[in-house]
């Protein structure tokens, strides 16, 4: 079962940013974790980067990135429209790019938020959700959500026990799911409340 809250970008409760982010290190059958740490800013070679056109439905919403930014002193800057397969990004390349990023990722993510809030603002259907990125540093994270989904898939299948992972942000959740979704062996589910909701996977 897919919780909305995977699909949508919500509050982010403050003290799940500083955790360790899950990953493929670490034993046990809740899955392990790995601690957060800084990456080469640089994109990651295994992340695909399926360049297109800037569709027109996104082109408010680069136009306002691209004010937001420069209004935050961080240019100068591009902006690149990339669609993965967990969702649309607007990928910041540019030679200062430390203090979007922030410690951990935690300026990016903040950024992400608010930005996403703002734009669909008073919208009520056909809302739209981009996920902020700066020299691929969230396609490598979702990279390695990725492969700790698969892991733990075998893990599963394995031992035909539930695993569960470490709490994560609905974001992250969210590339769980999908790495999951058509899966013929396991399902998945969210379960608990923010900031300890966690994916759970199901053997069928």
């Amino acid at each position: 079962m897919l919780y909305e809250d995977d699909f949508e970008f919500e509050e982010q409760p403050a003290d799940v940013r500083d955790r360790p982010i899950p990953g493929k290190s670490g034993g046990g059958r809740n899955g392990g974790g790995v601690r957060r740490e800084r990456r080469d800013p640089r994109p990651s070679q295994s992340a695909p980067r399926n360049r297109q056109e800037l569709p027109d439905e996104a082109k408010p919403a680069h136009d306002f990135l691209a004010e937001l930014l420069e209004r935050m002193g961080a240019g100068p800057i591009e902006i690149e429209y990339i669609a993965r397969p967990e969702g649309e990004y607007l990928e910041v390349t540019g030679p200062n790019l430390g203090m979007l990023i922030g410690r951990h990722g935690n300026t990016l993510e903040a950024l992400n938020l608010v930005f996403n809030n703002v734009l669909n603002a008073g919208v009520r259907n056909n809302r739209r959700y981009y996920t902020i990125d700066a020299e691929g540093y969230r396609a490598g994270r979702a990279d390695q959500l990725k492969h700790l989904a698969l892991a733990t898939l075998e893990r599963c299948v394995r031992d035909r026990l539930p695993q569960k992972l470490e709490p994560m942000l609905p974001s992250e959740r969210k590339i769980v799911h999908l790495a999951l979704a058509d899966s013929e062996s396991v399902r998945t589910e969210s379960e608990g409340e923010e900031p300890e909701r966690r994916v759970v996977i199901f053997p069928r």
